[in-house]
């Protein structure tokens, strides 16, 4: 069976277009963002697909936005054993051979952009602490205040007399 998705940003806009140029089965149809990845309709599409079965697009702008969130479509798609196809990019045609090729190359690309991303963001960290940038949250309380707080804790004081008198809570003083 042949799956068809139509997606239309606004509400000014029409989906007769889509609709028209789609051979499809069954075709689900909705009016929202392409940015936005809980797009109901699509969710619906997928959940639909069976094993032999295609989802149809008229373009993949129409499917994804990113390449990440078209693998992540696609992976759903193949998890039920369905193929897919785009009308205006051939090339996406994951029932033909070349087409699972093409998209193994993006998912290649996008895995090594991932962990480039990763390894700049890794080296940028680093040298950010090497100047002495700290992460995390900011301290509740100053080193003063800290080493007087562990002063009166060692003399007995209790962790909440000590805690309001900072305006912090007991627990806070617990982890000094």
């Amino acid at each position: 069976m042949i799956l068809g998705y139509a997606r239309v940003s606004t509400d000014g806009q029409t989906l007769d277009a889509q609709l028209a140029s789609a051979s499809a089965d069954k075709t689900f149809a909705e009016k929202v963002s392409g940015a936005k990845t809980d797009r109901r309709q699509l969710q619906r599409a997928i959940a639909a697909l069976g094993k032999g079965d295609v989802l149809l697009v008229t373009r993949l702008d129409r499917l994804a936005r990113s390449t990440r969130d078209l693998l992540n479509v696609l992976d759903d798609v193949a998890k039920r054993g369905a193929g897919f196809k785009s009308l205006a990019d051939p090339t996406f045609d994951t029932t033909s051979a070349h087409g699972k090729l093409i998209l193994a190359v993006l998912g290649a690309l996008a895995e090594f952009e991932r962990s480039m991303i990763l390894a700049r963001t890794s080296e940028g960290r680093k040298r950010a602490q090497a100047r002495g940038v700290r992460f995390g949250r900011k301290l509740k309380l100053s080193r003063y205040q800290i080493e007087e707080a562990l002063a009166r804790r060692e003399a007995g004081e209790t962790l909440t007399d000590i805690g309001r008198s900072y305006g912090v809570s007991h627990s806070t003083i617990s982890r000094l």
